[in-house]
């Protein structure tokens, strides 16, 4: 490894934190970018190196960020970091108005509006841009506890070294990316993920890419207008879409303008989501009384047919 972290191998903790008190911010992500797994877990391991690391990090981090993005941000974050289940780290910072305050050590009763949990090694690579904090979350790889959108737009704050661009935006979800991520996801986490605030951007992402997944050859003739009520909101709502399929081209609509459709069919958030990633069978979601469909059922099977998100190959 010829990286500029390379002496942190034997440095000090007193080297380490003067390392991480001076370097550039933008030249310590180019240096994390690139380096490999398996050469930070090697540094992260140290205890030389890993509390300066996570507190140098998080003291620093408005150095990271997008400036517009932080001046938004309020509310008390807390960060525990494990490895392998056993608390490593634990920090909180305290947003407000553009400003940012380290709280070393904050315990576990002091009050927070979000806890976020995650691996060191995860951290690391969300702060410097290189992994979507709402896929990991979604995942189950980063646990949030309280405020979601408040944890998520934390992780939408880094910017691209050398510009004032958001390096990623976890509310931006490539619905590719949502496919493969859910052959991962437990039953329970998932259903955990969409009792949160979390639930609407993910749902509103899905149907409002759905058009891009059209099979044009299946969709030239096929004539559908499918309405969906999703149910599991905590707020008690019930979300409505409907789905539109004509000519090859479909079209999906927020709300309910009471207009005529072939089919409606309800079923929890949860499952409406592994439902449109093809990771359950509309016939056995049926069957097992998951969706419930009334109207045309044939019209409202055809509907999987013809949006299709890919799952990549196992």
């Amino acid at each position: 490894m010829t990286t500029g972290l390379e002496h942190l191998r034997t440095a000090s903790h007193t080297e380490a934190t003067a390392f991480f008190a001076d370097i550039d911010p933008e030249a310590l992500v180019a240096e994390v970018r690139r380096t490999g797994d398996e050469e930070l877990l090697a540094l992260i391991a140290r205890e030389e190196v890993r509390p300066a690391a996570v507190e140098g990090i998080l003291a620093r981090l408005h150095e990271y960020a997008v400036a517009e993005r932080l001046a938004d941000l309020r509310g008390v974050v807390r960060f525990d970091l494990e490895r392998r289940g056993t608390l490593l780290e634990r920090h909180g910072l305290v947003f407000e108005a553009g400003t940012m305050v380290l709280r070393r050590g904050l315990s576990a009763t002091e009050p927070t509006d979000v806890v976020l949990r995650t691996s060191v090694l995860r951290f690391v690579r969300i702060v410097s841009g290189q992994l979507n904090a709402g896929l990991e979350y979604l995942r189950g790889k980063l646990d949030i506890d309280g405020d979601a959108l408040l944890a998520l737009a934390v992780g939408g704050i880094f910017r691209v070294p050398g510009t004032g661009e958001i390096a990623v935006d976890p509310t931006t979800l490539d619905p590719v990316e949502v496919a493969t991520v859910l052959g991962e996801v437990r039953g329970e986490h998932l259903k955990k993920v969409m009792a949160s605030g979390f639930r609407p951007i993910v749902l509103g992402e899905i149907f409002r890419r759905l058009p891009d997944f059209v099979d044009e050859r299946r969709a030239a003739k096929a004539d559908l207008t499918i309405g969906f009520r999703l149910l599991g909101n905590p707020t008690g709502e019930v979300e409505r879409y409907v789905v539109r399929v004509r000519g090859g081209v479909a079209t999906v609509s927020a709300g309910d303008a009471g207009e005529e459709r072939d089919a409606t069919v309800t079923c929890e958030g949860h499952d409406y989501l592994r439902l449109a990633t093809g990771h359950l069978n509309p016939v056995t979601g049926v069957l097992k009384g998951q969706l419930k469909v009334r109207g045309d059922k044939a019209k409202a099977l055809a509907l999987s047919s013809v949006i299709d998100i890919p799952k990549p190959a196992r």
